[in-house]
């Protein structure tokens, strides 16, 4: 069972989408800072220092398939997948614009009207965009602006700290290929959904945690792996410990695109503070794994463990390692 979900992982379309993410950024690496940048690729958004805070932009994309099987669930993915990228950061979101391509008319009405769901359940305003009335596909894109005052980075997960994975396990799955999504925001209000991701903030704010990622179409083990190859380390993964709905098998589980689902790096001292500060939410938290020295993501399954990724010879994304990602096989 335990080859069977590194297998899937290794070759999920979620995480091998990312491949190629390291010929734009190593083409764009001398423009990334004019002296104001603090973080820019492998971060869930950029931050820049403005006056005494940070400015966050984080830019989404929605796969064709789900916006041509369900437009609607689209739109509203669109703005969930922005809005937890800045509360990944430790910030609060301001507001987003949108690019939408339209190929055939059916789409319009259903893709802003779950833009607009997603705007009223969050609170955050769509100030403007551009539209491709004429595209040959169609295609969505939303950008965020948000704000923070203390950051959480994906690139500083530390030898020695726990990995703590928070999720909210009140919701509905769906399966629309090639996505696995678990809805937890559909029928709670914003002030609920807004109270649970203000936990972000608190515990950066707090001091209590300077590392978090949101587990978004990677999966939850593909965040895990793109957290670790920013940062330098590796991970041992106990897969029995993480919480799961029963209606989900483990290997859809690990795959899922998780509307509250963030993993974050935590010195062992404030381990219990942070997942007190989740489950006084009711968002289910606890301790999946440790960092590790070497540079290697295990995985333990029931027993038995087996190596998820060798990030000295391969890479998932090739950001910050340098390895050219095709050169080496995900499966």
């Amino acid at each position: 069972m335990l080859r069977e979900i590194i297998n899937e992982i290794r070759t999920y379309p979620g995480l091998t989408r990312k491949r190629n993410i390291y010929r734009i950024t190593n083409m764009l690496a001398s423009v990334t800072d004019f002296g104001a940048t603090i973080a820019d690729f492998g971060e869930d958004a950029a931050a820049i220092c403005y006056k005494d805070e940070f400015l966050l932009l984080a830019a989404d994309g929605i796969w064709k398939g789900l916006i041509e099987a369900n437009p609607y669930a689209a739109g509203k993915a669109s703005v969930m997948a922005s809005v937890n990228d800045i509360y990944a950061m430790g910030g609060r979101p301001l507001a987003m614009v949108n690019v939408i391509g339209i190929s055939d008319s059916r789409y319009y009405d259903e893709i802003m009207r779950g833009i607009k769901k997603g705007c009223e359940k969050f609170r955050v305003p769509m100030v403007g965009g551009h539209l491709h009335p004429d595209a040959s596909e169609v295609s969505l894109s939303v950008s965020i602006l948000g704000a923070a005052k203390k950051l959480l980075l994906s690139n500083n997960a530390r030898e020695g700290q726990d990995i703590v994975f928070a999720v909210d396990l009140e919701g509905r799955g769906y399966h629309c290929k090639p996505v696995i999504s678990w809805d937890t925001n559909s029928g709670k209000n914003s002030q609920k959904v807004l109270e649970r991701l203000e936990v972000l903030p608190r515990i950066a704010e707090e001091g209590l945690c300077q590392t978090a990622k949101d587990v978004s179409n990677a999966g939850l083990l593909g965040t895990v792996a793109l957290m670790l190859e920013v940062s330098g380390t590796g991970a041992l993964i106990d897969i029995d410990r993480i919480p799961k709905p029963d209606i989900f098998s483990t290997i859809d589980w690990l795959k899922a695109f998780l509307s509250y689902g963030f993993v974050l790096s935590v010195d062992k001292e404030h381990t219990g503070s942070v997942v007190a500060r989740f489950q006084e939410k009711n968002i289910a938290a606890g301790v999946i794994g440790a960092i590790t020295r070497a540079q290697q993501m295990i995985l333990s399954y029931q027993g038995g463990q087996d190596l998820l990724f060798d990030f000295e010879k391969e890479a998932v994304t090739g950001i910050t390692t340098g390895l050219d990602v095709p050169g080496f096989s995900f499966g």
